[in-house]
Parts: structure tokens; C-alpha cells; sequence
């Protein structure tokens, strides 16, 4: 998809639970000032008519007439009919709510609403990771080539997206790649969420260090006790994001079983990942055991590597390419017999590539139409 190329405008919305922030793009760029107006989510008629002016007040900033509406919501949706069911951060969305239909009724052009680690994972698939990925497995003369691609945010939840050739992957009630709930490796009776998120660094932060929850830093200033910048428990600081890779790297090698993919992260906590991916990725090249005493098995029939250590990125793009003969004559054929995923950073900013998600996803779904 050439999204530079494309001269389509397609109305776009950042959804917080605090603020709305409305814009506009064409070619892949955002192309008015944003608006930002507070998203009033405990009531329900002033966070709609909010909707309403921030979208029409962009509208009228354009030259043109937008050909959509296309932005990232907060779940449980149906995103696919447009409507929003009960939220925690908009409380005033209760019962559901047809969000998406009000406002093509309104606006009269399409409009499509996704959940936000969906169209991050999009965007990263369109205009980051993923191309960047091929683009030097072309240069380094290799045959492999990556289609897929599972994103994952770090941050109040774990969010995932899952990309196969180019489409999103939504499940059939908008509910695929909903990681958050996959269970937890170091406590087995709970979700992945709690040992992945911006609570549970503080939480096992508080944990080691032997303070109250209410006490523990934010996962910012964990992080820089983490690296010596500021005073507090060290030790602490590099445990709780030791105890988050685990617990997203388990979640992380459940998935790949199954997508056998590149993974891209992003999210809040994605600042920390040279204490975060390490760990992960020893999960996804860990082992189980036997019920035969003595008795190893891979954990995945795939090898994972760190993108973000130039020296495993440079043995993940190398491979271990060959030429073999064909039998019965004498022609060669390349082959890289080196099963392996990557595990990398989100090489556009999350933001923006939640953004190019939902103007990209826009205009595959116009294209179908």
C-alpha cells in the first residue's frame, strides 16, 4: 500500500480517557493542527457532541471533502458494526452505544473504529517494522521474507494486533489478538495484564524493595533507578522489569505457536525495553521439560532475536543462507534452513503508527467498497 501517494483524506481521532484529540490525514501525513477538546466521558450526551464539533471543526479546516472517518476506541466493541459497549475510562458508554452509525449519519461519508493495538500493529506492518525488516533482508541477498507481523503494547493494559499479508486480523467478534487476558506465568491464577502493565512494574517494584504499593515510583523514575540516574532500590527496579519481560515473553511464545511471525512492541513501557526484551526473548528460546526425566523440548520450533542488539540483528537479517542442488540436474536453489523471529521495537512512535493504522485501514476498507 503507497500511502504517499494516496491524496484521500480520512478524518482521524486520538480517544483518551482525559482528552480527545481530533486531525485529519492524507498521504500518510497528518495535515491540520490537531484540535483537542476534554472527552467528558462521564456523560455520555457531552462526549458525543464533543465528537461531533471536533470532527466538524477539522472538516472544515480541509480543502477537500474527507472520504472517511477512521480511529481507535477503546473496548469492549463491536467494532465492525461501530457500536461501544461498557468502558472503565468513558463510564458514560454503558449498554452500548452506536457510535460509529451517529456519526456517519451525521457526517454521511464511512466510518471505521478499531481498537488501538490493532491499528498500531497495522501501521507498524504498513510503514514500520515490518518493511524495514524485509528492505535489509533484500539487501543482505536472502530469500526469507516475513508476512506477518503481532504487535503488543506495553503500558495500562497489554494490547496485541496480529497482521497476516497484509490484512488485519480481527476475529469474528472483534475480539482476536485480545492478549491481555492469556494467563499469567508467575501467577497462574491470574491474566498477563497483571504482570505486564504500568502496575505491575510498581507492583513488583514495591514487592521486592518491601514498601507499600502507594509508595512505589511511576515505571519512568523505576526505570531511571534502574540505571543509576536516580536514588532509590536498584535491585528493585531491575527486577520489576526483569519479572515484565518473563511474564510478556511467555504471553509472546504462547502466540508465535500459533502466528509464527515478527513482533513489534510498543506502548508506554516501550522506553524501558533494554531491560524489557532481553528476558523476553530467553522465554521464547526456552525450553520445556520431558515427562521422561532428563528429556528437553524447545519451547518454540522457531529461534527468536533481539532487534534492538545489533549483534543479533545482524545474525537474524544473515541467516543461514545456502545454495543446494536439485536433484537429477544441475541447477542450485537457495535455502535459509534458520527458523527465526524478531522481536523489535515500534520504529514509527506508537501514536503514529496507531495513526497510519487507522488511515491505512481506511483505505483498504473504501478500496473492498
Amino acid at each position: 500500500m503507497k500511502l504517499e501517494s494516496d491524496s484521500r483524506a480520512v478524518l482521524t481521532l486520538d480517544a483518551g480517557g482525559t482528552n480527545f484529540v481530533f486531525s485529519a490525514m492524507r498521504g500518510g501525513k497528518e495535515i491540520v493542527e490537531p484540535i483537542t477538546y476534554p472527552s467528558s466521558g462521564h456523560d455520555l450526551d457531552r462526549c458525543l457532541a464533543t465528537l461531533l464539533k471536533g470532527f466538524e471543526e477539522v472538516k472544515q479546516r480541509l480543502n477537500e471533502a474527507p472520504a472517511a472517518i477512521s480511529f481507535a476506541f477503546p473496548g469492549p466493541a463491536d467494532y465492525a458494526a461501530g457500536i461501544i459497549g461498557d468502558q472503565k475510562n468513558l463510564p458514560g458508554f454503558q449498554g452500548g452505544v452506536a457510535l460509529g452509525p451517529m456519526l456517519e449519519d451525521h457526517f454521511k461519508i464511512p466510518v471505521f473504529i478499531s481498537n488501538d493495538a490493532d491499528l498500531f500493529t497495522y501501521g507498524e506492518a504498513i510503514a514500520g517494522l515490518l518493511p524495514q525488516v524485509n528492505e535489509a533482508l533484500g539487501k543482505a541477498g536472502s530469500p526469507k521474507r516475513f508476512r506477518s507481523l503481532f504487535g503488543i503494547t506495553l503500558g495500562t493494559g497489554f494490547g496485541g494486533g496480529f497482521v497476516w499479508d497484509g490484512r488485519l486480523y480481527t476475529g469474528d467478534n472483534a475480539a482476536g489478538a485480545e492478549v491481555w487476558c492469556l494467563r499469567n506465568k508467575r501467577y497462574p491464577n491470574s491474566i498477563t495484564e497483571e504482570g505486564a502493565s504500568i502496575r505491575a512494574v510498581r507492583r513488583e517494584y514495591a514487592t521486592v524493595a518491601g514498601i507499600p504499593f502507594e509508595q512505589a515510583p511511576e515505571p519512568k523514575v523505576i526505570f531511571q533507578i534502574a540505571q543509576g540516574e536516580v536514588q532509590g532500590n536498584q535491585a528493585a527496579a531491575l527486577e520489576s522489569f526483569r519479572r515484565l519481560g518473563e511474564v510478556a515473553g511467555n504471553a509472546v511464545a504462547n502466540i508465535l505457536a500459533v502466528t509464527d511471525s515478527l513482533v513489534v512492541v510498543g506502548g508506554g513501557l516501550a522506553g524501558a525495553a533494554s531491560l524489557i526484551l532481553p528476558t523476553l526473548v530467553d522465554e521464547l528460546n526456552g525450553s520445556y521439560e520431558s515427562v521422561i526425566p532428563g528429556q528437553t523440548f524447545p519451547r518454540l520450533e522457531i529461534t527468536g532475536f533481539n532487534l534492538e542488539d545489533p549483534a543479533q540483528w545482524q545474525r537474524f537479517i544473515q541467516g543461514d543462507c545456502r545454495m543446494i542442488t536439485v536433484p537429477g540436474s544441475a541447477r542450485q536453489v537457495p535455502y535459509d534452513p534458520l527458523k527465526r523471529t524478531g522481536v523489535g521495537l515500534t520504529r514509527l512512535g506508537t501514536s503514529r503508527a496507531t495513526a497510519i493504522g487507522a488511515y491505512a485501514f481506511a483505505l483498504s476498507e473504501l478500496d473492498k467498497r
